[in-house]
């Protein structure tokens, strides 16, 4: 694995997109690029030991921190419009393209809230992807009664109202060093608007209707344990998406974070299989 570099994208607003790459050594053969989309409240830096992981098997991988998020502009949690997130994943896809060979495989990997924005994007065909892997996927955010009575309202009313997220960081990992870290971490921030609240849950309902037509070669791994996301959001996507396209294995013991866990080797050694069949 080499040292990550951070460099500036522009998106075409004018705000300032975090991009991270970690390109593989001189000597390595490359295999294809994966572009990471990162969760709720967190970035693309916190994912360095899987770039690292999928460094050894001779992917590129590059990522970004979503609007809102790490060190790319805007308000921490906000949404300024309801298709921004899908917008810049787009510029970010065309960005990454053009610094690629013309037959070099191209995968989005996804995690919590950027699994729901790599599956919307795929869903809605926005640009050409030779494949999705999805981690913990925000399909169902597991809104209480309460939580769905101000979705129909706040975002109405008061789109950009920011509040705390709910999200408990002990939940994340059953690793203590992990959990620490994510607290430490000053570039984790606990905001969301309710535009992007409402994002989440109506982008979960539109990802599973549209499960039955899914084309694209996906793997879902998911978190039987997790009590950020419902797993039962991507048990039901698995349930009707078309088997010859989707691979699905839940882990029934771990916690949201599945690439972050005490005993991650069974997830990341599929996720090795899956690639390996593929590119």
């Amino acid at each position: 694995m080499t040292d990550s570099t951070l460099s500036t994208f522009v998106a075409l607003d004018g705000d300032n997109l975090a991009v991270q790459d970690w390109p593989l050594a001189s000597h390595q053969v490359l295999r294809g690029v994966v572009l990471l989309v990162h969760g709720l409240g967190e970035h693309a830096g916190r994912y360095d030991h899987l770039a690292g992981q999928l460094n050894d098997w001779g992917f590129a991988v590059r990522g970004y921190d979503q609007y809102g998020h790490g060190e790319s502009g805007g308000p921490r949690g906000g949404l300024p419009t309801d298709t921004r997130l899908l917008d810049d994943l787009a510029d970010i896809v065309d960005s990454t393209r053009s610094r690629m060979g013309p037959h070099t495989p191209l995968i989005l990997l996804g995690h919590s809230l950027g699994g729901l924005v790599a599956a919307r994007f795929v869903a809605l065909g926005l640009r050409p992807v030779q494949a999705l892997v999805l981690s913990s996927p925000a399909l169902d955010p597991g809104l209480n009664a309460i939580q769905k009575l101000l979705l129909a309202v706040l975002p109405k009313i008061a789109p950009n109202l920011r509040i705390g997220n709910g999200l408990d960081a002990s939940l994340i990992s059953h690793d203590p060093a992990v959990v620490a870290a994510y607290r430490a971490d000053k570039l984790v921030h606990d905001r969301v608007s309710a535009r992007l609240a409402r994002f989440i849950a109506d982008g979960g309902a539109a990802t599973l209707a549209q499960a039955a037509s899914w084309s694209v070669p996906t793997l879902l791994l998911y978190a039987g344990a997790d009590r950020l996301v419902n797993p039962a959001g991507s048990r039901a996507f698995a349930a009707a998406a078309p088997k010859t396209v989707l691979s699905a294995h839940c882990f029934e013991a771990l916690y949201h974070e599945i690439f972050n866990e005490l005993d991650a080797a069974p997830v990341y050694a599929e996720l090795k299989k899956w690639l390996d069949a593929r590119f």
